[in-house]
């Protein structure tokens, strides 16, 4: 079938029509853009997405990531799915220009995330990810932070996660038992387990960074004793270069029933007693910071569900436009042809509701 992964007719209707995204560029932020700017940026994502997401999507799927105790070892295409959304500017698209962005509004670069979701929503989730975390770091960091992983991780040499759940406790924060102990040299040692942390482990980025909740020593019970930490896979230098690994393991890959392309892992922090992490934010405050990155997975997790339904719906419609079975209910004739199974009502019918559907749920997301 050669259905696109994205209506561009529908999409555009709720950026433009509905959500009146050109309406943002009186704000100064956005005066040096107009509609054609907004839209050029939407194509580029549909060809990106069309040329290096879609074409290994069933790849990825029919191969998840295997581990051999040693490496992480995935399908090549894509780290070259991933390079070329990089290297598009999209990781930092919503940023300002003196970090690489191009100042787009938010619902015009969820426009273009979602194209990439119903290219490939595997692959789609590192990035995903790796934006979320950097804008939880703008949002929480210290400038110190903020200098030394904002450019990584929005030049694509720097991916992101979020480290919540643990073996014991499920999705249960309040019953996390990963420990921070601070020492003189100013930031904590991390010492823990984290369970079902998508993109956890890797070789698509030089580094990764994990944003990890846990408990610093005689914190209180409960969610109000937790905080938030960065810990990288890669300890930095001062001048920015990488130094050595942190005690950071992997110690296994779970499989998913979706997502399949995305490594599932369970993390090892501290194993070997040296983890380094650094204190986001306030101490007993980590579940307030991490909510700005997990209320926007939140929505780019149900962006992605609603893209993944709009592409069955478009492949759904190719499939009843070109598929030949029986004939009209009042044709008299039994040796006229049959018609296309979208002639018929009750075909046309379960293709509305998927088109309701999905497009309901697309303009919900954008909003």
């Amino acid at each position: 079938m050669s259905a696109p992964s994205v209506n561009r007719r529908e999409l555009d209707f709720l950026l433009f029509d509905l959500l009146d995204a050109e309406s943002l560029t009186r704000r100064p932020r956005f005066a040096e853009h107009d509609r054609r700017t907004f839209a050029a940026a939407v194509d580029t994502a549909c060809r990106l997405a069309e040329t290096h997401f879609a074409p290994h999507n069933r790849k990825a799927d029919l191969n998840e990531p295997t581990w051999d105790g040693t490496a992480v070892t995935m399908i090549p295409e894509v780290r070259q799915a991933c390079t070329a959304f990089a290297e598009a500017g999209f990781l930092a698209a919503h940023h300002d220009a003196e970090l690489g962005g191009m100042q787009l509004p938010w619902c015009v670069t969820q426009a273009c995330m979602a194209a990439f979701q119903a290219a490939n929503v595997s692959t789609a989730a590192y990035p995903f990810l790796t934006i979320a975390a950097a804008n939880l770091l703008l949002a929480h960091g210290s400038q110190e932070q903020q200098a030394m992983y904002m450019r990584p991780m929005l030049d694509g040499r720097c991916f992101g996660t979020m480290a919540l759940s643990e073996p014991q406790a499920g999705s249960s924060l309040a019953d996390i038992r990963t420990r921070a102990e601070p020492t003189d040299e100013g930031h904590y040692r991390i010492a823990g387990t984290k369970m079902w942390i998508s993109a956890g482990d890797h070789q698509l980025s030089e580094n990764i960074v994990h944003l990890v909740l846990a408990r610093i020593k005689g914190a209180l019970a409960g969610v109000r004793g937790i905080s938030l930490f960065l810990v990288p896979k890669v300890l930095v230098n001062a001048d920015g270069t990488l130094g050595r690994r942190n005690d950071v393991r992997l110690a296994g890959l779970n499989h998913k029933m979706g997502y399949r392309g995305t490594t599932n892992t369970l993390l090892s922090f501290g194993e070997g007693g040296d983890c380094v992490g650094y204190l986001v934010g306030q101490a007993g405050r980590g579940l307030d910071s991490m909510f700005h990155m997990m209320n926007e997975a939140r929505i780019g997790v149900g962006m992605g569900a609603a893209m993944l339904g709009h592409a069955g719906y478009l492949h759904s419609l190719d499939y009843a436009r070109s598929r030949p079975q029986g004939r009209p209910p009042d044709a008299k004739d039994p040796a006229a042809p049959q018609v296309a199974i979208v002639e018929h009502a009750d075909v046309r019918r379960m293709l509305l509701a998927q088109k309701a559907y999905t497009e309901g749920a697309m303009a919900l997301c954008l909003y």
